[in-house]
This record gives structure tokens, C-alpha cells and sequence, in this order.
């Protein structure tokens, strides 16, 4: 019998294969990057997603069998099962460059602090909740993170383990 905190299972494709309601579809999943984020579905083609835990989702570029007992699989990319999903760093590292809404650009300054974990009072004209957060890098805008906008305060959700001071 496996544990089910080490087993990870595929996620269902669609509300008619899911069996637990609470249970986060890949539809689902493509929808929630689409609408907050513009991020194309197509941008996930090859792609599996799988729970390990409740609402702790992973990405896997493959189609292993389900379930799989193992420790990782993939990178950590989605937390749902919680009133707002919340993408992870490692997810918007990789993804944040497909994003075209709900993205805030930072300066040097703004960036420095945001990778220190320090939250900052910002002006922003679009919708609260998380942001792909942006810097530019080596003359691009690059995803950084991920931060929460809420009463005009970006609280930067970089995970104390890989905060920087820069």
C-alpha cells in the first residue's frame, strides 16, 4: 500500500473524469493560467500535471503511469485546494515570459528589495491577488517571482530559503 503523501497522481483532464470535487482539473489548471496570467494553453502541450498532497501541484514534461510513488517529480508549479490558487516561484521562472496580464515590471531598487522578501508600497493599476513579477535582466524583462498585490502593498512570496540580498 503506498503513501499517499509520496504518490503522485495525474491530474484528470476534465470535470467529467474528476472524482474528488476538491480536486483541481488540467483544465482547470490551463483556464487559471490563461485567464489571470494570458499565459497560452498551448504553452503547456507535453505536459502532465500531478498532486502529491492536497492541492500541491506539480509539472512534468511526460506521461510516466499513474500513480507514481516517488519523492519528486517535476517542478512544484501550482498550490490550489485554498480560496486563491497560487503559482509557485519555480512556475513563474519557467512560465512568467509567456504572461501578458497581471504582471508588474519593477525597477532595480524595487527588484532588490523583492527578491529580499521585503514587501513595498507600489502603485498599480491592475487587479489584486498574484503577479508575475518582472526585472530586467541582461536587457530583458525576466520573471522573478511572484508577488501578492493587495492595499496598494506587493508582499513578495519568495520563499525565505531564496531571498537574496543584492
Amino acid at each position: 500500500m503506498s503513501d499517499q503523501s509520496t504518490e503522485f497522481t495525474r491530474l484528470p483532464e476534465t470535470d467529467d473524469e474528476r472524482d474528488d470535487p476538491e480536486r483541481a482539473t488540467r483544465e482547470e489548471v490551463l483556464d487559471f493560467w490563461a485567464e489571470r496570467f494570458g499565459v497560452p494553453s498551448e504553452t503547456f502541450e507535453g505536459y502532465t500535471f500531478w498532486e502529491r498532497g492536497a492541492g500541491k501541484l506539480w509539472l512534468y514534461r511526460g506521461h510516466p503511469p499513474s500513480p507514481v510513488d516517488i519523492e519528486g517529480l517535476g517542478m512544484t508549479f501550482l498550490r490550489t485546494r485554498q480560496e486563491h490558487w497560487k503559482p509557485t516561484l519555480e512556475a513563474v521562472q519557467r512560465f512568467g515570459e509567456h504572461a501578458s496580464r497581471n504582471v508588474i515590471h519593477l525597477d532595480e531598487d524595487a527588484a532588490q528589495a523583492f527578491v529580499a522578501g521585503e514587501d513595498q508600497e507600489l502603485d498599480w493599476d491592475g487587479d489584486w491577488g498574484y503577479l508575475v513579477v518582472t526585472h530586467d535582466l541582461a536587457g530583458e524583462a525576466e520573471p522573478v517571482g511572484v508577488g501578492l498585490y493587495v492595499y496598494g502593498e506587493l508582499r513578495s512570496q519568495v520563499p525565505k530559503g531564496r531571498r537574496r540580498e543584492l
